[in-house]
């Protein structure tokens, strides 16, 4: 409460309010974190709002995301003339693998039951794109890499960041396994946090223009794909459509990297940079300041901090502080901007924001008639599994990882893999030994008692050859339309992080 009243106390004050009529709340999941609940009159009575309306929102990760989306409208459509959003979470009383079983809890039971946590479905979604893009894993850690360099090296200009100090390749590449291939460095911290904003109807110093929210499946095995997320694309046409921008135009973004990998992906799904292109960009430069779309300037989740409940409001307050100059010198982009973008992850990717700001001297529209240039794939949804499955069944392995720090209740390391079945239906399944199957495995799925599928390998592949082959060719042509892999920057010869 004492973070949310400070926050909230802040933005009244700058907008110069004694009182608002509505108070929305953003908070995921304060009656585990900390036992509290009803904390929508808890706040308004700690401000002296009594009388003023006051709901909480919750989607998840992106809740402040969602309870921003919820005032816009209630003041867009003259239903309140003012309302005050306030978005927190307070994570770190609790043992790291409490917490990580609380983060779970929004992961569909059918998968958190083999021990799923959000790294471990990230792992697994980072291992499908490298599959996808057609590169290993190495060349992918090396992006991966430059995004936590980056971010961590603006978060060291960010008074308010959690992470005030730079890293090097060095200690990234040094820090602990948490889910194959991601590491320490990959993952966004547990925080403590708030953010706040005021709305009104009348004219402030920036806009918001355009907002967008969408839904996927929350059964990451329900997916068409692993690599992009339908919810981001769905919402960001959304947004894009309301606002009347293109992603051209877009100066920067603070995209939701809870994993290093969503920073990448998200960049693709929201039209950024080419989809299978996210990780190039990077290693490019691209998404640095000073690139072509600067990328979490705030040091993002990953530096800055990812208190839950807070993060989507919080991308929110730093893009309204960068449009309006109310930044540091150090922390100022080269170009002065004009479109700001936010994207916030609910779940695993499953309830999703994009949120577009400009300042409000901006035109409301351009000049003549506005034509979309963004158009993504929308992928239909994988087939249902039976509503009994057989206890055995062949599949191949699209994804797997071993997650060195499961939930509560499971063994680590835990062996995680993700496989297609004959059938075209896809489920989790655990596997021994401490190398994962690489993707395009044959693999046999036995049902235990306890109802989950072991894995076990199929002696004697006969189509493994031409798996191979098709790799080999793969690798040959790929010279043809990407640089060689030693042209990539090593994490050795990166740039030295800002501040270093």
């Amino acid at each position: 409460m004492d973070l949310l009243a400070r926050a909230a106390g802040e933005a009244l004050s700058q907008a110069g309010l004694d009182e608002v009529e509505a108070v929305y709340l953003g908070v995921m999941n304060p009656e585990e974190f900390t036992g509290e609940g009803n904390l929508a009159v808890a706040l308004a009575d700690r401000l002296g709002l009594g009388g003023a309306a006051s709901s909480r929102v919750e989607t998840a990760s992106s809740t402040g995301a969602g309870a921003l989306e919820t005032a816009f409208f209630a003041v867009a459509s003259g239903y309140r003339e003012s309302a005050l959003v306030a978005a927190g979470e307070k994570m770190t009383g609790l043992p790291t693998r409490t917490i990580t079983r609380i983060l779970a809890e929004v992961i569909a039971p059918s998968e958190r039951r083999y021990g799923a946590s959000m790294p471990a479905l990230a792992a697994l979604i980072t291992v499908a794109y490298a599959e996808a893009a057609g590169i290993d894993l190495g060349l992918l850690k090396e992006a991966l890499c430059r995004v936590a360099v980056k971010n961590h090296a603006r978060g060291a200009l960010n008074p308010l960041a959690q992470f005030r100090k730079p890293i090097t390749p060095e200690k990234y590449q040094a820090s602990r396994m948490v889910a194959d291939p991601l590491c320490l460095y990959d993952c966004a911290p547990i925080t403590d946090g708030a953010a706040a904003v005021v709305l009104s109807s009348r004219r402030g110093e920036v806009r918001i223009a355009g907002i967008g929210h969408a839904t996927d499946s929350a059964e990451v095995t329900r997916r068409g794909r692993l690599v992009g997320f339908n919810s981001t694309r769905r919402a960001a046409m959304q947004a894009y459509a309301m606002a009347q921008v293109n992603p051209e135009q877009v100066d920067f973004a603070e995209v939701h990297d809870a994993f290093t990998m969503f920073e990448i992906m998200g960049a693709e799904d929201l039209g950024l940079f080419p989809a299978g292109q996210g990780w190039r960009a990077v290693l490019e430069g691209r998404s640095e300041v000073g690139g072509d779309i600067p990328i979490n300037p705030s040091g993002g989740l990953k530096a800055r901090g990812h208190p839950v409940g807070a993060s989507g409001l919080a991308q929110v307050v730093e893009a309204y502080w960068l449009l309006t100059g109310q930044v540091e010198a150090a922390r100022r982009l080269p170009r002065e901007p004009e479109v700001a973008l936010t994207q916030s992850i609910g779940g695993l990717g499953n309830n999703n924001l994009v949120t577009i700001l400009v300042p409000a001297t901006r035109a409301l529209r351009e000049v003549g008639p506005w034509q979309a240039h963004y158009a993504p794939v929308i992928q239909p949804p994988a087939p249902a599994p039976p509503e009994e499955p057989p206890g055995r069944i062949g599949g191949r392995v699209l994804a797997a990882t071993l997650l060195h720090t499961p939930p509560e209740g499971f063994p680590a390391p835990l062996g995680l893999a993700l496989v297609r079945t004959r059938g075209g239906w896809s489920t989790l399944a655990h596997f021994q030994g401490e190398a994962p199957p690489p993707p395009g495995a044959a693999v046999r799925l036995e049902l235990g008692e306890d109802g989950l599928y072991r894995l076990q390998p199929v002696a004697g592949d006969v189509r493994r050859p031409f798996l191979e082959a098709r790799r080999f060719l793969r690798r040959l042509s790929r010279p043809l339309r990407r640089p060689r892999r030693t042209s990539a920057p090593a994490p050795e010869n990166l740039p030295a992080p800002e501040g270093a």
